[in-house]
């Protein structure tokens, strides 16, 4: 029955977004979409696309700030890898944290800043520090928003469910942390669940090493500093986030204030981070951005249209960006290959069986040619009859 579920409740979860999605856009209706879209033209679309990449090196320098052991590029080009499958491909958020966790990982032969090798346990330590950094930053953010959103009329439906959401976020994410600095067996669960759903060799050097993996945790949750860092910068960069959608508003012709787009961005993330299980989020960013544009007299179409933005913004960065760690993933496997070859071929022959077996083979000769001169009678057969005894 569990393994039933496991297999449908994505698909189902799809469809459903689908349905939603499809409601939404029928009710907004194709052509005033069509019409907000073209008020921003290539040029601003482009410009939420570069926005959009300085948050990334943002979240990069957020992950660096919590996990100093591993480059600023190695963590920015992970956090890219792990933000596009979630938002390209058909996963939920927790494949996008499988997937980034074995780009951290990725090239020839990573290593850590102090250059000592990068394996699964130094890995998953990385990104579940930093996805805990995220969610700390994310808490405060949604609390931001929901004080933006006080005296606005029909903001008291999303603000109570809101506010028992985060508490209970924040009590699971307290669990969480405890979890990573001393959970010992929880550790374990871990490692087994994240190697149910990565390849057997990869399995292996993850559940192999659970005390590795414990200890890189321990390390990371001991500079207490470092994590607040993190935290701190990722409050910036949702920040950052409630900025472009300000900026998406305006060249769409809705006029809204900053702090309106943080509540709007705000809550928008809160309810999307509650449906983490619907791949892409899809239905689910397009209630919510029409649920909330409302509350601030924004039109249904360009509330739906701001949300086809973000994702068009999302495929125009995250295709090339995936397209170019496959390309880094077929070196390393060609890299890997002649090394796995070369160890499952047989040693060669020590040198003195080399040469032990010509003189065999010499010796049989000569033996071979005695017999034959002494059934001739031919000249000689007294030195060759002799030429065994001596040997």
């Amino acid at each position: 029955m569990t393994k039933t579920l496991k297999k449908t409740l994505p698909v189902l979860l799809s469809l459903l977004g689908v349905a939603l999605f499809t409601f939404i856009a029928a009710k907004a209706g194709i052509h005033p979409v069509m019409e907000a879209l073209s008020k921003v033209g290539v040029g601003g679309f482009l410009l939420l696309a570069a926005f959009q990449l300085l948050i990334d090196i943002g979240l990069g320098i957020a992950w660096h700030a919590a996990v100093p052991i591993l480059g600023m590029k190695r963590l920015m080009g992970a956090r890219l890898v792990r933000d596009s499958a979630g938002a390209c491909l058909p996963f939920s958020q927790l494949g996008g944290m499988v997937i980034g966790v074995r780009a951290t990982l990725a090239g020839v032969d990573p290593r850590t800043e102090e250059g000592e090798e990068l394996h699964w346990p130094e890995g998953v330590a990385a990104n579940l520090v930093d996805i805990t950094t995220e969610v700390l930053g994310q808490i405060a953010f949604v609390l931001i928003a929901l004080l933006c959103l006080v005296g606005h009329h029909g903001a008291a439906r999303f603000f109570w469910p809101l506010i028992g959401g985060m508490a209970l976020l924040s009590v699971g994410i307290s669990g969480f942390i405890w979890t990573q600095q001393r959970g010992g067996a929880m550790i374990r669960k871990v490692a087994m669940f994240l190697g149910r759903h990565i390849a057997s060799e990869w399995r292996n050097a993850l559940i192999g090493n659970t005390d590795a993996f414990q200890s890189r945790l321990e390390s990371l949750w001991s500079r207490p500093d470092r994590i607040s860092l993190g935290a701190f910068c990722h409050l910036v960069c949702w920040m950052g986030s409630a900025a472009m959608t300000w900026l998406a508003l305006q060249l769409l012709g809705a006029h809204v204030g900053f702090f309106s787009s943080v509540a709007i961005e705000g809550v928008v993330c809160g309810i999307m981070s509650a449906g983490f299980l619907v791949p892409g989020a899809l239905g689910v960013q397009e209630a919510a951005y029409v649920a909330l544009g409302m509350i601030f007299g924004i039109d249904a179409e360009i509330s739906l249209s701001l949300s086809l933005l973000r994702r068009g913004r999302d495929i125009l960065i995250g295709i090339p960006v995936l397209l170019v760690w496959q390309f880094i993933e077929m070196r390393r496997l060609r890299h890997e290959r002649p090394a796995s070859v070369a160890k499952s071929e047989p040693p060669p022959a020590p040198a003195r069986m080399n040469v032990i077996a010509p003189a065999v083979t010499a010796l049989a000769g000569n033996i071979k040619k005695e017999a034959t001169s002494r059934d001739g009678k031919k000249s000689g057969d007294n030195s060759f009859a002799a030429a065994p005894k001596v040997l």
